[in-house]
C-alpha cells in the first residue's frame, strides 16, 4: 500500500515517519518535501522523496498519477499563527492552494485513496467560557491562519458532498515535542532557557502566561492520525487533543525547574497576538470513541525532551563557530 506524506521533513512530518520506521512500513512511504531531501533519503529510498512545489498544480497532479496513493497524509502547510497576521497573504495562498493542488490530484488520480486533512484547532478562535469544544460549535477564526484552515477544512467537505472522495478531517490542539520551530510557545521558552543556561543570561521574555491550551505529545499525535486514517469516518470531522487544560505559567514553570540556572521571567507585550483566546481547551470524545486513542505520555516527559534537543541543538552550534 502507498502512502503519500506531504510535509515530511517537517515537525510532524519527522515524527510520523519515525513512527512508520519503528513499525517497518517505511518501505510504503512516498514523501514530498518542498526544498532539501538528504536527510529524508537516509531512511527513505531516493527515488520515493519528491522535492515539489504543492502550490503549482500540475507537478501534484504529476505525482499522484505516479504514486498511486491507498493514503494520502496532508501535513504541508504554514503553521505559525503569530506569522501569519504579518504576512496574510503567503499563508493563505500557500495554506488554500496546496491543499486543494492535493484534493483535486485525487480526485484525478486516486479517487479510492484515504485522505487525512489536517485541520487546526485555531479553527474554533473566539470560543465563548461556557462552550465546551466539541466539532459542533461555530467556529470564529482570528487569525488569517485560522481563516485558511477552515478553508482547507471545508474544502474537505466539499470534495466529499461533490466528488464522494473518502476525507477525514482532523482538528488537532497544540502539540508539542522535539523538531518543532520558533514561534511555537514551548519551543520559545525552550530556547529562551537553554540559551540563558549556555550565556549565563538570567532572563527570558514571554507573552500571555494566564491563556490555558491543550497541549499533546506529537509522538500521541502522530499515532492518533494513523489510527483516524484505519478508523475514522470519511467526511466527519474530529478533534484530537488530550481534553485536559494547562495554564501556560504553569507550562513554563515546568520547563524553569528543569533549568541548570535560576532565570527570571519578564512579560513582553510585544509577544502579545492582536486576538487571544483565554482557554482552548479539545472535547475529543467523539474521536476517542471512534478510535480507541489515548495520549500516553506525560507532559512533564515531553518538556524534558524538548529542553534536551534545544540542549544539543544550541551547544552543537555554538562548537560550530
Amino acid at each position: 500500500m502507498n502512502i503519500l506524506i506531504t510535509g515530511a521533513t517537517g515537525f510532524v512530518g519527522t515524527h510520523l515517519i519515525d513512527l512508520y520506521i519503528k513499525d517497518r512500513k517505511s518501505k510504503n512511504l512516498h514523501c514530498v518535501t518542498f526544498g532539501e531531501s538528504r536527510t529524508l533519503q537516509q531512511v527513505i529510498p531516493k527515488e520515493q522523496c519528491y522535492e515539489i512545489d504543492l502550490t503549482q498544480p500540475e507537478k501534484v497532479y504529476e505525482l499522484v498519477e505516479k504514486v498511486k496513493p491507498q493514503e494520502v497524509i496532508h501535513l504541508a502547510a504554514m503553521a505559525a499563527v503569530g506569522e501569519s497576521f504579518l504576512d496574510p497573504q503567503k499563508v493563505l495562498q500557500n495554506n488554500i492552494l496546496t491543499s486543494v493542488n492535493i484534493l483535486e490530484a485525487v480526485r484525478r488520480h486516486a479517487r479510492k485513496a484515504t485522505v487525512l486533512l489536517i485541520g487546526s484547532a485555531d479553527e474554533y478562535g473566539l470560543v465563548k467560557p461556557e462552550e465546551p469544544i466539541s466539532e459542533d460549535i461555530p467556529l470564529r477564526p482570528t487569525s488569517p491562519y485560522a481563516v485558511s484552515k477552515v478553508a482547507v477544512d471545508y474544502l474537505g467537505l466539499q470534495y466529499v458532498l461533490a466528488h464522494k472522495l473518502r476525507i477525514v478531517r482532523l482538528r488537532p490542539f497544540n502539540h508539542i515535542g522535539e523538531y518543532q520551530g520558533v514561534g511555537f510557545a514551548v519551543a520559545d521558552f525552550a530556547k529562551q532557557i537553554v540559551e540563558a543556561e549556555l550565556d549565563k543570561r538570567n532572563v527570558i521574555k514571554v507573552g500571555n502566561l494566564s491563556a490555558v491550551r491543550d497541549f499533546t505529545d506529537v509522538k500521541d499525535m502522530v499515532e492518533a492520525y494513523r489510527l483516524a486514517l484505519a478508523k475514522c469516518v470519511p467526511g466527519e470531522v474530529y478533534n484530537v487533543g488530550s481534553g485536559k487544560g494547562v495554564r501556560m505559567q504553569d507550562l513554563l514553570n515546568l520547563m524553569l525547574k528543569q533549568a541548570t540556572r535560576e532565570i527570571r521571567v519578564e512579560v513582553d507585550p510585544r509577544k502579545y497576538r492582536p486576538v487571544d483566546v483565554e482557554s482552548v481547551v479539545a472535547d475529543p470524545t467523539k474521536f476517542m470513541r471512534q478510535t480507541g486513542w489515548r495520549p500516553k505520555v506525560p507532559l512533564e516527559n515531553t518538556l524534558t525532551r524538548v529542553l534536551n534537543y534545544w540542549r544539543k541543538l544550541l551547544i552543537m552550534h555554538k562548537e560550530m563557530r
